[in-house]
């Protein structure tokens, strides 16, 4: 079930983005006499089609990506033969160059304006809602990841990059994951001291867990014929000890666990000031059977329009300067290449469960990524086009038919050629 939640996140998501972004090419073309002929969610074969006037509006089975087919155009379809003939008034190569740039930069504009606000919509219904560092005051659970860099499981983080901070949130933000020689200042045993990131951290962190804070606990529901309830645990209870181990903060209980599956242990349990004990039978799962109340209070902070709009305007173009840190990282080998994805990756981060604020979230960042990515100067590209276009407008007139036939089939190459990599990594680190 969570396979098929994810995947239909994912063709849903992309549904939604391509549709907007071709509906800005389709909107933009019609407002210029332009006759567009199709539309299309989706690639061929189709599923669905209805021609409402000059166009034919259609959803097909490869939900990968959609087109708009403007006549007149060079384009994926490579109509040579309409190409070959005298131009028409309704054709886009009949249009003045200044409104052939505005229909190739349409798509991308409403990828942009809907980015934008998907951002502002977020900050101003949901709030930012954040852990406040003063929260974590008994320190982070360090993973396998964080101890190959030097930290531990109590470590205190008190200042990032030298700077104090009030958001726990901080510590993992792309800002600082994604920037050159970050490091964390730690207290630990009393003493201060400073624990470098490595370059290359954000790579791993994709595939291995990193650091969260430790966190008390208390019993809230349990569940009936589970070994919590057998043993007698009750709501309200706060765990002390498993066969003599400490099990103060959650963490501990999970190792204690897995440690004691499918073993009988004593667990100690304070209960309204007297500490009980009682004798369980630990899953071979190393599960109790309860659900815990964590003892960390998170705070959320409302925002009215003016101050949302600001924030989310603000959040979309950092998710654009993010994503070209890490590009730039690749390229200076700080990270491997194969920590690019493709549409399984994309999946994996919508995740097994239908969350509408992770999903406008995911949507909102992949919308202004859309929008970059199709303005690269690349032919079969918005950006191809529009760097043909401001050539022509420069220079005062545009290439000929054929070597813009021939760069439109270039451009296809190397987007298959791309499409060929992401999958093949998306394939790779599913299998490893």
């Amino acid at each position: 079930m969570g396979v098929l939640i994810m995947i239909g996140q994912l063709f849903l998501g992309l549904s939604i983005m391509v549709g907007l972004h071709e509906l800005g090419h389709l909107l933009t073309a019609k407002l210029f006499g332009m006759r567009v002929e199709i539309y299309s969610i989706g690639f061929f074969p189709k599923i669905f089609s209805k021609k409402i006037g000059d166009t034919e509006y259609a959803i097909g089975a490869i939900p990968l990506g959609g087109f708009v087919k403007i006549s007149g155009m060079i384009d994926e379809s490579m109509d040579t033969e309409t190409m070959n003939k005298p131009p028409q008034p309704y054709e886009f190569r009949s249009k003045p160059a200044w409104q052939r740039l505005i229909v190739m930069l349409g798509g991308i504009i409403v990828n942009i304006i809907t980015g934008i606000m998907m951002f502002v919509g977020l900050v101003y219904f949901t709030g930012e809602s954040f852990l406040p560092a003063s929260e974590v005051k008994n320190g982070i659970v360090a993973h396998e990841l964080a101890q190959e860099i030097g930290l531990k499981t109590g470590d205190k983080i008190v200042k990032i990059n030298g700077k104090s901070f009030t958001k726990f949130e901080e510590v993992l933000s792309p800002q600082v994951l994604l920037g050159s020689n970050s490091y964390y200042t730690i207290e630990r045993e009393g003493k201060t001291m400073e624990v470098d990131l490595p370059n290359n951290l954000v790579e791993k962190l994709a595939k291995q867990q990193f650091i969260e804070p430790q966190i008390p606990f208390a019993v809230d529901e349990i569940l009936p014929n589970s070994p919590a309830s057998k043993a007698g645990l009750q709501k309200g209870d706060v765990f002390v000890k498993i066969n003599g181990e400490n099990v103060v903060y959650f963490n501990e209980l999970q190792s204690a666990s897995k440690k004691y599956a499918g073993k009988e242990a004593k667990i100690e349990v304070k209960r309204n000031g007297e500490n009980k004990i009682l004798t369980v039978e630990i899953s071979k799962e190393g599960k109790l059977g309860f659900a815990p109340k964590m003892n960390l209070n998170y705070k959320t902070e409302y925002y009215g329009l003016g101050e949302s709009t600001i924030k989310g305007t603000e959040q979309a173009y950092n998710s654009l300067v993010y994503n070209l840190q890490g590009i730039g990282k690749m390229f200076r080998g700080e990270v491997s290449t194969k920590s690019v994805s493709g549409p399984i990756g994309i999946a994996k981060v919508f995740g097994d469960r239908w969350d509408w604020v992770r999903f406008w979230r995911i949507l909102a960042v992949l919308s202004i990524w859309i929008a970059f990515m199709n303005l690269l100067p690349i032919p079969a590209l918005d950006g191809g086009h529009v760097m043909f276009l401001l050539y022509e407008i420069v220079a005062g007139r545009k290439p000929s038919d054929n070597f813009l036939t021939y760069a439109q089939a270039g451009g296809m190459i190397i987007l298959l050629a791309l499409m060929v990599f992401v999958i093949g990594n998306d394939i790779f680190n599913l299998i490893f």
